[in-house]
């Protein structure tokens, strides 16, 4: 009797210590859970502070570029990194881990944004006050073309003076590569691997002894291995024999004119170095300039 009175305490006791385990299992398991599912939540909503603040970063960068006739590169790539980072951090799995990595170069962006923005600021300032001079030296030597017998144009490599006042003379003669996107925006690049096309942009000079009507000049372009780019046809003047790479055909009347023409390789890449830029008036050359591409 005594032994299965000691066999059933024995017993009670052993079922309570299993219930009491079986309780402290299942509140540790759920307090685990309940931990995880705090913790998936906090980096959710991590996550969507980090995605807000790329966004926002994107629609800075979005403004300035926006702010500029010509788009800055810098600002271009620095826009397209940060949409990447977007694009990669919607699909990453969530974990502290990823998560500091993605604020890591979200700082990194920042600092570099600051730097960016600043100076595209100060650029802007730059190209103001620049465009502001070139009016004014324009629209002087427009005034002084009409009253003079000869016009003069300086080359680096060549100077040549043009004592012809009936004719037609260009300032402000500018040549660059541009990068041409699917939408048909152009942006300038100094490297001759990401140039699509050569922009050449001049300004026909006002000339009261020019009568209105359809003219024409021809323009040289001519690569760092001395070859005249794009059409390369050849045109005779007296003695003279020019090749050019493109007629410019445009309708004059009796006042300044802005032109902007585009040259090719065709299918080939543009060579890295100096390209010089002609502008001629039959067989007379009235503007020169060059550009490098790196």
């Amino acid at each position: 009797m005594e032994n299965n009175t000691a066999k059933n305490t024995g017993l009670k006791v052993a079922l309570g210590i299993l219930l009491a385990l079986f309780l402290g299992t299942a509140f540790y398991t759920s307090k685990l859970y309940n931990d995880k599912q705090d913790t998936e939540q906090q980096l959710t909503e991590e996550k969507e502070l980090v995605m807000n603040d790329l966004s926002a970063m994107a629609s800075q960068y979005d403004m300035a570029i926006k702010d500029n006739e010509i788009s800055n590169e810098n600002l271009v790539e620095a826009r397209e990194r940060i949409q990447g980072l977007i694009d990669s951090l919607k699909i990453s799995q969530t974990s502290v881990r990823s998560l500091w990595k993605y604020k890591k170069k979200f700082l990194d962006l920042q600092k570099e944004m600051d730097v960016l923005l600043t100076e595209n600021d100060q650029l802007k300032i730059d190209n103001a006050l620049l465009a502001t001079t070139l009016d004014s030296t324009r629209v002087q030597l427009a005034e002084r073309t009409t009253f003079t017998d000869s016009l003069l144009m300086q080359n680096t490599e060549l100077a040549t003076v043009v004592e012809n006042a009936a004719v037609l003379g260009t300032v402000g003669l500018k040549g660059f590569g541009v990068i041409e996107r699917s939408s048909g925006k152009l942006i300038p690049t100094e490297r001759a691997r990401r140039t699509d096309k050569v922009r050449v942009c001049f300004t026909v000079a006002k000339n009261n002894l020019v009568p209105a009507g359809d003219q024409e000049l021809y323009v040289q372009v001519i690569d760092p291995k001395n070859n005249v780019m794009g059409a390369n046809e050849q045109i005779t003047f007296d003695d003279k024999t020019l090749n050019y790479s493109l007629i410019s055909k445009f309708n004059y009347e009796n006042r300044n004119l802005n032109i902007c023409e585009f040259v090719t390789t065709g299918n080939k890449e543009f060579e890295k170095g100096r390209y010089v830029v002609n502008v001629f008036n039959k067989k007379d050359l009235v503007s020169t300039s060059e550009f490098s591409l790196d």
